[in-house]
């Protein structure tokens, strides 16, 4: 007995969450093709009324799939001809499932990149409000996650907005990319009927048309595009993630979580941790993987349609799964952090992170700034050695080192050092004001263009 492997081509079971644009794609071209005499008026309202009696039965969980008709569009088009008879076998004509599955995709992410755009809009504001409550506490910067200098701790949250609004750009290119209309393209070289292909695209809200059909139904650009920009987002967070995790850790306790985003040990009663910012690093590595796995899908295709392309979703479905949820936990999570003011300024008092402070002081009084640099830097040994802080030099130790320094060096303290640096993008309190108005107002222009 020959083995069924007929489960190989089948894929409606992961493609069910285009149904509903596989049938507004299909109301709006059986509604094209009565308007150019394709089909008649009456055939086209039995087909729109068949068409929304099985969209009534997929979202009411009434529609029975048959897997030996493998995709959801043979499936919707097989329930349409039981349900109205031998009319709904004119549904299929001038079209392909080539141009079909392209269209269904283009309009469901279209909607995915409006969902991550609002998604990416609620955390970006949440971070305001945050920095917004928050907006005295000031941090060691750091680099090489040494600290650097000292700064406002909306600064460094307010840094991540900046990424966030970065990845909405990458979100309305992909949505520019995504919205073109395909239908029209048959298989793979055109279709021999009088069609009205702009009227399609007015009726499913697409700006323009696809203009070669071999690469209309063989592009799949617009599909790594959103994965592209959701694995950059993914990158965002997770490094947003790795800071939560350390800031979190005893070792700097800088902040806490709720207690909703954190996990009890198995064995350690005593731990809590913070499970949801590692998951969401980890999940990083998913969607980058994801995206991966479609460019290694297309990388060796010849033009036009191959089925090799039926593999581009479940990846796709998984990034975009992936990020959504993460998206809508992670602004939560920003939500319920407090922050340890007192150990912030402490981390920042008892290191070195005012030296770029003193070595500019020298400057101001005339000395070159590479020799300034020199100074400080020998001063910086001094206190290690000595075990002391910039703070609890005299100023004869300061005058031991350059007669430059004068009693006005002790003004300079961690909250100078933060409003000295008043150009534009810096960390000064003035600077973070006008930065959160900046947010807000580009976050009004963004509504804007996707309403």
């Amino acid at each position: 007995m020959s083995k069924d492997y007929s489960k190989y081509t089948i894929s409606y079971n992961y493609e069910q969450r285009l149904a509903k644009y596989d049938i507004e794609g299909s109301i709006a071209h059986s509604k094209m093709l009565s308007k150019q005499n394709i089909i008649t008026e009456k055939e086209f309202a039995i087909i729109q009324k068949g068409l929304l009696t099985v969209l009534s039965e997929i979202d009411n969980q009434q529609f029975i799939w048959k897997p030996e008709l493998e995709d959801i569009h043979m499936n919707i088009e097989f329930r349409l001809t039981e349900l109205i008879g031998e009319v709904g076998s004119k549904l299929h004509t001038a079209r392909s499932r080539n141009d079909q599955i392209s269209l269904d995709m283009r309009m469901y992410i279209k909607d995915l990149n409006i969902l991550a755009i609002n998604k990416l809009i609620l955390l970006i504001n949440k971070l305001v409000e945050v920095s917004e409550e928050n907006s005295d506490i000031i941090m060691p910067g750091y680099t090489h996650l040494q600290r650097a200098q000292p700064i406002l701790l909306s600064h460094h949250l307010l840094a991540y907005a900046e990424m966030f609004l970065r990845d909405i750009d990458r979100y309305l290119d992909s949505y520019k990319r995504a919205d073109v209309m395909p239908l029209g393209s048959g298989a793979l070289a055109g279709l021999p009927y009088d069609l009205d292909r702009e009227f399609v695209a007015k009726e499913l809200g697409f700006s323009s048309l696809s203009n070669n059909s071999i690469d209309t139904v063989s592009d799949r650009d617009f599909i790594l595009d959103y994965s592209y920009a959701s694995s950059t987002t993914m990158m965002h967070i997770s490094r947003f993630s790795e800071e939560i995790i350390i800031w979190s850790s005893e070792e700097f306790g800088f902040t806490n979580l709720g207690k909703q985003f954190t996990t009890w040990s198995s064995i350690m009663p005593q731990k809590r941790n913070p499970d949801f910012a590692e998951l969401a690093r980890g999940k990083t590595g998913r969607v980058y993987g994801d995206l991966f796995r479609l460019f290694t899908i297309l990388k060796g295709l010849p033009l036009a349609y191959n089925r090799d392309m039926q593999e581009d979703k479940e990846g796709f479905f998984d990034i975009a799964d992936t990020l959504n949820l993460t998206l809508e936990i992670f602004s939560d999570m920003i939500g319920s952090l407090t922050f340890n003011k007192s150990k912030m300024l402490k981390a920042v008092e008892n290191s070195y992170v005012l030296a770029t402070d003193i070595a500019d002081y020298l400057v101001s009084k005339s000395v070159p700034f590479r020799q300034a640099h020199k100074i400080v830097s020998e001063m910086t040994d001094f206190c290690i050695k000595e075990k002391k802080y910039f703070s609890e030099l005299e100023l004869k130790d300061y005058k031991s080192f350059s007669e430059k320094f004068d009693k006005d060096i002790f003004d300079i303290t961690p909250l100078y050092s933060v409003n000295k640096r008043d150009t534009y993008g810096g960390t000064s309190e003035n600077q973070i004001k006008n930065n959160i108005a900046n947010i807000k107002s580009r976050i009004k222009l963004i509504e804007k263009q996707i309403i």
